[in-house]
């Protein structure tokens, strides 16, 4: 009978201080990722909060792309401790703003670097892991980082209601402190010696097209990353704006439906692991995902427990879809495949160049929920993606 695949004492060491760091930089970066959009509707209109939205991700696009170059040449570990300072600039600026212009370049930085940082934690996190337990590993690694995201809600809804928009960037800038301390004290752990794979941007897209597998990922994390940035951007300004739903109410409601990430995810990866492998359950989350979306568009009344229930079920397939997300891909690279994991967290700014983008073009003929309606149907196409994949059970 074959062993059960374990992880070994110094790499368990090492996971453990980065699942509890990614805890620390999930409440830092959440804390503004829901205030953000209204906080720039302050100083600019819906529409000029989409394009700026679309402006920020195109340089976090261009900025992931010389990235491995950066990390080859100063290594992960160093370039992660410059991108720390510079997220943690980008809270003081915000913090600081009350211009438009210090506003918006804060919220450039901020974007920038909220991205890049999360590639530095996956590239160490992937140091640590065996592909036999990469769904034990990533699942529990983004159930902590889960747990920073269900309590940033009801700490922003309070933080907004004290001090505005200003003490929630303030409480978040002081979080990088904690993070930056411990990851400089335990350097020795982090500090792994990665011969990265040398191959240029073009031919790791070229790649990727050409692996049926790495394709459909791909495709499929984009659309993921798709229904996020309208949940981030668009669902707090379309219940706080349209519908006046006040923020104490939100901030109860975004901590609710973020309960399935902390409960679904590391059962959903050790099924995947064992038994079921990933496709199945990547069926079931696209197809909750879809019917959630649809019932944004199609309810317009700011009843708190209807708007709680229909959130909550759209994060059961979030949280599935993420779970084997990250398990797939993370099977398929290594640490060393600094490239393939830049080209696939840069789905994240694709997917807020490409929302807001839409949501451009929609607001400009139909009322915000229409957005919602548009991507529902966008999500369908999730299905023909999970049918290219090759399971790996």
């Amino acid at each position: 009978m074959p062993q059960k695949p374990k992880i070994a004492n110094k790499n368990r060491h090492s996971l453990i201080i980065l699942y509890f760091l990614g805890l620390l930089l999930a409440v830092s970066t959440a804390l503004p990722a829901y205030a953000q959009s209204n906080f720039l509707g302050e100083f600019v209109s819906f529409q000029m909060v989409s394009l700026f939205f679309v402006i920020a991700n195109a340089l976090t696009v261009l900025a992931i792309g010389f990235f491995p170059k950066i990390i080859e040449k100063i290594t992960n570990y160093f370039t992660a401790k410059a991108v720390i300072i510079l997220y943690g600039t980008a809270l003081l600026g915000l913090t600081l703003s009350t211009t438009t212009s210090l506003a918006l370049i804060s919220i450039i930085l901020l974007t920038i670097t909220t991205n890049l940082i999360w590639i530095n934690m996956d590239v160490l996190v992937e140091n640590f892991s065996a592909n036999a337990i990469t769904g034990r590993i990533r699942t529990v690694y983004m159930t902590f980082i889960n747990a920073g995201w269900i309590f940033s809600p009801l700490l922003t809804s309070f933080l907004i209601g004290k001090g505005e928009y200003t003490l929630t960037f303030l409480v978040a800038g002081f979080l990088v402190i904690p993070f930056f301390l411990i990851f400089i004290r335990v350097s020795k752990n982090l500090k792994i010696k990665t011969n990265y794979s040398r191959i240029s941007f073009k031919t790791v897209i070229k790649k990727t097209w050409q692996n049926k597998n790495l394709r459909g990922i791909f495709f499929i994390a984009l659309l993921l990353q798709l229904f996020y940035s309208s949940a981030v951007v668009y669902v707090p300004l379309y219940l706080h704006q349209n519908l006046q739903m006040d923020w104490g109410t939100l901030g109860i409601i975004f901590s609710i439906m973020l309960i399935p990430f902390m409960v679904l995810e590391i059962p959903a990866g050790i099924i995947a692991d064992k038994y079921l492998g990933e496709k199945e359950i990547l069926t079931t989350g696209i197809a909750i995902l879809a019917i959630s979306l649809f019932l944004f568009f199609y309810i317009k009344v700011p009843t708190a427990w209807v708007w709680a229930l229909v959130l909550f079920l759209s994060r059961i397939g979030g949280a599935l879809v993420e779970a084997m997300r990250e398990t797939y891909f993370f099977k398929q690279v290594d640490a060393k495949d600094i490239g393939y994991i830049n080209l696939f967290r840069m789905t994240g700014p694709l997917a807020y160049i490409i929302g807001p983008g839409l949501a451009i073009l929609i607001l400009a003929f139909f009322p915000l929920n229409y957005l919602f309606l548009f991507l529902s149907i966008i999500m369908l196409t999730g299905f023909g993606f999970i049918a290219s994949l090759k399971d790996t059970k």
